[in-house]
């Protein structure tokens, strides 16, 4: 936009042209005459007009005052400035688009540059990304010194140096074995579930001591009842020593099942008695027993003090049984992700719940893995299914942002 500073003149003002004046004899010895108004900014009329038109004067321009560019400091929305590119997820975008392209080194200067101009809470994301960079290049002198930059300027400890070939860190030592005769009961505990009682059978056989988890147990019935109740009746006459793990549960589903004067599901109330008294529950089982006599007209077990259990421990096969499924299902790609199209995924993720993508071993994707990458993952959120891509490095997971990757999928970052 240009600004004039010059007002510009009224109509009625003007002077009027010389071509109004009777014209002047030519004459080459006639001195020539400059017709321009001089310096002063008086424009005088040219002879012969008889002088009526009104001089113009141009009004005087004072630089030193503000007043003057009023127009240029005080009118907003004159001067347009384009603020909708963020330079951080410039820099980003160009650092994770050079890595993928492998040009190791400009990603490394680009980011070198911008991890010292953005030494706060955004430009975090560039710091990331030249860790990882570091990391995988496996330049541990700048990576350490980068660590001590780092904590200076955002005052909390950097990322941990890990394998420089991109491996995800050591796995965490395994839980500590199951005690010896440790048996998880598996399904629902009801008069059906004949697999599961058959091998509560046979490892009670096995077994003169032995620990029984009911910890997976969600619904129980009559017979359930009966048939677990059973089976701790006969361990017992054999002097086997069978303690349960998971009783609190187990007596809560029972209590659910059970009424005062409604003479059913006897199963429940029997096997109830059974766990509060190996609880130590003596108010409870003797409210419990007096409400049977009045239910079902007949005398109720009697309590045994010698028959307190001690403290359930906690759980370790269903513990176990719950995290083991979680890293089966993930889909695991690996390496350098180069026009990779990804083939077993879609039958993978027709399988799954919700799809998970284990990301912790892949080093770098490029454009045409990332963009077949983005559409799959497209398809499998249409289906309404969730997206998990879990531990990958800061140059992938931006590259994947780039691509559109981050609206159809939840990321998962490993914690330092």
């Amino acid at each position: 936009m240009v600004f004039s500073f010059f007002k510009k003149p009224p109509p009625e003002k003007m002077v009027a042209k010389p071509a109004a004046a009777p014209p002047r004899p030519k004459s080459e010895d006639a001195p020539f005459t400059d017709s321009r108004p001089p310096a002063g900014g008086v424009s005088q009329p040219p002879p012969g007009t008889g002088g009526e038109a009104t001089p113009r004067e141009l009004e005087s321009l004072d630089f030193t005052s503000p007043s003057q560019f009023s127009d240029l400091s005080e009118t907003p929305g004159d001067i347009h400035v384009e603020t909708d590119i963020d330079p951080i997820q410039a820099d980003v975008e160009q650092a994770a688009i050079l890595y993928a392209n492998a040009q190791d080194d400009a990603a490394r200067a680009m980011l070198e540059n911008a991890v010292h101009a953005n030494p706060f809470g955004p430009g975090e994301r560039l710091w990331l990304m030249l860790f990882d960079l570091y990391r995988l290049t496996g330049q541990r002198a700048p990576f350490d010194a980068l660590s001590l930059e780092y904590a200076r300027a955002f005052e909390k400890s950097p990322p941990p140096w890990q394998n420089a070939n991109g491996s995800k860190p050591a796995a965490k030592a395994p839980a500590a074995p199951a005690p010896a005769g440790t048996v998880l009961f598996k399904g629902e505990l009801t008069g059906d579930n004949d697999a599961a009682f058959a091998a509560l059978d046979q490892a009670i056989a096995k077994n003169p001591k032995l620990r029984v988890e009911l910890t997976k147990v969600q619904a129980v019935d009559d017979l359930g009842a009966e048939r677990l109740l059973g089976v701790l009746t006969a361990a017992r006459k054999k002097k086997a020593d069978i303690e349960l793990v998971g009783r609190d549960a187990l007596a809560a589903l029972l209590e659910s099942r059970i009424e005062t004067g409604r003479r059913e599901e006897s199963g429940c109330w029997l096997l109830l008695l059974e766990l509060y008294q190996l609880m130590g529950r003596q108010d409870a089982f003797e409210e419990m027993a007096i409400n049977y006599a009045v239910t079902f007209e007949m005398s109720p077990p009697s309590w045994e003090p010698k028959r307190v259990a001690a403290a359930e421990p906690k759980p370790v096969l269903a513990l176990a049984a719950a995290e083991a499924p979680q890293e089966a299902k993930a889909y695991m790609p690996k390496g350098n992700l180069k026009n990779e199209r990804f083939g077993d995924l879609q039958g993978f993720a027709e399988k799954q719940e919700a799809l998970v993508l284990d990301f912790s071993a892949v080093t770098r994707i490029d454009f045409v893995s990332a963009g077949t990458l983005v559409n799959l993952l497209t398809a499998v959120k249409r289906q309404g299914k969730r997206i998990l891509i879990r531990h990958p490095n800061r140059l992938v997971s931006e590259l994947l942002g780039v691509v559109g990757v981050a609206a159809v999928a939840d990321f998962e970052f490993a914690k330092n």
